[in-house]
């Protein structure tokens, strides 16, 4: 299922809420550029745990999945390795939750997403 693309007008009040962001920022860092940059990065930084969650809760979750399934690839089967293991979402609106992931190895989440047309 590909993820929700805004409408034309929903475009237009996100295009809106960011510039009056920006605008805001500027005036909240006064000139002063390493202040802007770290408002900046510390907004992006929230924004991304909205929607993906905290490096700690993927990691935990990736624990789960990995004793659920065994120690394999959701789609290979194959023994996961140590480390660079992907946490698929299902539907990436649904987030990252036991029932809407799936542990996958580097091979097979290179697939998925040249198939998904991500890569």
């Amino acid at each position: 299922m590909p993820n929700r693309r805004l409408a034309a007008d929903e475009l237009i009040v996100a295009r809106a809420v960011l510039k009056r962001l920006r605008a805001r920022l500027v005036a909240l860092s006064a000139g002063d550029e390493d202040l802007l940059w770290a408002l900046r990065r510390k907004i992006f930084k929230e924004l991304i745990y909205d929607e993906r969650g905290k490096p700690m809760q993927r990691r935990a979750l990736k624990l789960v999945k990995r004793m659920q399934q065994g120690g394999k690839c959701a789609l290979c089967r194959r023994r996961l390795p140590k480390a660079y293991c992907v946490l698929d979402r299902l539907v990436a609106m649904k987030g990252y939750t036991v029932k809407n992931t799936r542990l996958l190895c580097p091979a097979c989440d290179t697939r998925v997403q040249k198939e998904r047309r991500y890569v």
